[in-house]
């Protein structure tokens, strides 16, 4: 009984193609971190608490751990921003951290990556390079099936 019609060729293009989606999007999270490393503005500011978080009843891992860090921007506002995979070890609260961020919108646009946090650099690259690896190899499958290399 086939699931799907065209069988092992459709399951390689649909997943293939939804890989290759998680890769992009992980690519474009990446870009957005770089740009703020090159071009943003920087400050210091401080990890302003560690929370955990219920993932809820579904997930294999119930709960995780989110960090809210604060900085002041040049102008005087006050900022606080949760910033994903800020390392293996995270932050105790009240570490000082670097933040780099962009100035037309501090409170979307912000990341404490760089020296001591390349987590936020790191993670997207690794599911950006594996990710996108398989992608490649399942659409490469799905296009020998077929015929066309």
């Amino acid at each position: 009984m086939q699931i799907l019609p065209g069988g092992t060729a459709t399951f390689l293009l649909l997943f293939g193609l939804f890989l290759g989606a998680f890769a992009v999007r992980s690519a474009l999270r990446l870009y957005r971190v770089l740009r703020l490393l090159r071009h943003g503005e920087r400050v210091e500011g401080r990890c302003a608490d560690r929370r955990t978080v219920d993932r809820g009843p579904g997930s294999e891992r119930g709960y995780a751990t989110e960090y809210v860090f604060a900085f002041r921007t040049r102008d005087g506002r006050d900022v606080e921003f949760t910033d994903r995979a800020p390392g293996p070890f995270g932050f105790e609260v009240g570490a000082p951290v670097r933040v780099s961020y962009d100035p037309a919108d501090p409170e979307h646009r912000a990341t404490v990556a760089g020296p001591g946090a390349w987590g936020p650099v790191l993670m997207p690259a690794v599911f950006t390079l594996v990710l996108g690896a398989f992608a490649v190899g399942l659409l490469a499958g799905f296009a020998a099936m077929r015929g066309w290399i």
